[in-house]
């Protein structure tokens, strides 16, 4: 049985793989609630996630049953971009942490959680996505005007970070189902106090964590449909990105203020993703201007893997590197 061109081996062997890589992540930060990662620790992990990551793109590069040279850049094209958009999300869960008061000895037992709930909505979400996608090619083109919108609104703002995390609808939702305590209960998501059982604010952390990573999904995922439409391309490249948030987190947390004009860049890589996804969809684009009367011709481009790879690598830089510059200056 073959799903998408691969055996249904190599499907299970990768999420084999996965799940051993997040039980081995969970024992290298330490034992459960009583640990704080250090920003040394967490550079050093991410190097191995990264590693680890690189290490699969090779094997794609001379295993892959087809075209594996495209695919292998393909998969680094995904990566980069799953990568670059969750530095973003990772800015978020530090705003969340510090609203809930999560000490943070315990953010690494959420974010485990939250990382582990992320890499079954994200499969869910991409094989449902390809599925479409393979029955409509025209769903493509939704992705690239929801793409630039996505970019557009990056610039406006940061609306999303500065909602109250206690206003998700989900959370409401579920303190009318469920009591919640009014203070922490060191790493415990559920304790029993006076015979009754209760849920602690670090549970409510991790809803309001895995509901954000919903909605960061729905920019990143159309994103990757962008360099790939192969499903195991596209599956691998969103989990091994999202794999090593977790040390991310700690390695940035500490150095966050360098990072002051990343938003920016993020927003002009969807914009440029957006414009790559409808300049492939040229057909439909102009059969909707002819509909409305309008005699704009948009020609058929198709930007290859390695020029995307170098823009994402370009933007992605320089806004990191505006970032240090104008901080160092400021200090």
């Amino acid at each position: 049985m073959e799903l998408s061109g691969m055996p249904l081996w190599a499907w299970i062997l990768f999420y084999v793989l996965v799940l051993i890589m997040l039980v081995a992540d969970l024992k290298m930060f330490g034992k459960k609630g009583q640990h704080e990662v250090n920003v040394g620790e967490a550079l050093r992990m991410t190097g191995v996630w990264i590693g680890v990551s690189l290490l699969f793109c090779v094997g794609i590069y001379f295993f892959y049953p087809h075209d594996p040279h495209e695919k292998a850049l393909e998969f680094l094209s995904g990566y980069l971009i799953e990568k670059s958009l969750s530095m973003d999300n990772l800015f978020v869960f530090l705003m969340l942490f510090s609203f809930f008061g999560v000490d943070r000895k315990y953010q690494h037992e959420v974010l485990f959680w939250g990382i582990f709930g992320a890499l079954i909505l994200r499969s869910i979400f991409i094989f449902a996505g390809a599925a479409i996608v393979e029955r409509f090619d025209w769903v493509l083109g939704l992705f690239g005007l929801f793409l630039l919108y996505t970019g557009a609104k990056m610039f406006a703002g940061n609306n999303d970070q500065q909602s109250n995390p206690s206003n998700n609808v989900i959370v409401k939702w579920f303190k009318k189902l469920y009591p919640v305590t009014e203070g922490m209960r060191d790493d415990k998501f559920f304790v029993i106090e006076n015979g009754k059982r209760f849920a602690t604010p670090l549970f409510i952390t991790l809803i309001v964590i895995e509901t954000t990573d919903v909605a960061f999904a729905v920019d990143s995922i159309p994103a990757v449909f962008s360099v790939s439409r192969d499903p195991f391309i596209v599956l691998t490249s969103n989990i091994f990105a999202i794999l090593g948030l977790r040390a991310l987190y700690f390695a940035l947390a500490a150095v966050s203020q360098y990072f002051k004009y990343l938003k920016y860049g993020l927003g002009v890589i969807l914009i440029f993703i957006g414009i790559k996804m409808l300049l492939e969809m040229d057909g439909y684009v102009n059969a909707v201007f002819q509909h409305f009367g309008c005699e704009i011709a948009v020609p058929h481009i198709e930007i290859p893997t390695p020029v995307s790879l170098i823009v994402i690598f370009s933007v992605l830089g320089l806004s990191m590197a505006l970032s240090a510059i104008i901080k160092t200056k400021e200090k």
